[in-house]
């Protein structure tokens, strides 16, 4: 077995990582196209506009992001994308002061999660940022 062949420990543990992760996105997107209203508030709260449209079609976007990131194939333009939403949400967070561990380094928490998942289901993304020996 190489180095870039996951385990069969490594490959559910990197499903399950994926899987926690799609899951609080999808919910995530659900409820903006939904349309909560507690979308609109928590937006105007953070210093976003609270327009449900808006809101919806950046559901939609997530959505598609999500989409991305948990079909194998393209995955990992789906994690470059949704580290690109996450950072956003971290600014936010961190724009208009909240509280570090809980909120703002939450997106934090979720990227590690989502690349930590990537890696350990992806031979590819193993191979590209394998260990490697030093050349000493």
């Amino acid at each position: 077995m190489t180095t870039t062949t996951p385990s069969p420990k490594a490959l559910i543990a990197g499903r399950v990582l994926s899987g926690l992760v799609i899951a609080f996105l999808l919910f995530d997107a659900g409820i903006k196209i939904a349309r909560l209203g507690i979308v609109g508030e928590t937006a105007v709260q953070l210093g976003w506009p609270g327009d449900p449209g808006f809101w919806a079609g950046l559901g939609w976007l997530l959505l598609a992001c999500t989409a991305l990131y948990a079909w194998p194939r393209t995955a990992f333009l789906g994690a470059i994308l949704l580290t690109a939403w996450i950072g956003g949400a971290v600014a936010t967070h961190v724009r208009i002061g909240n509280p570090l561990f809980s909120h703002t380094l939450f997106g934090v928490y979720l990227a590690l999660m989502l690349w930590a998942g990537l890696w350990l289901r992806s031979p590819a993304l193993r191979l590209l940022v394998a260990p490697r020996p030093s050349r000493d």
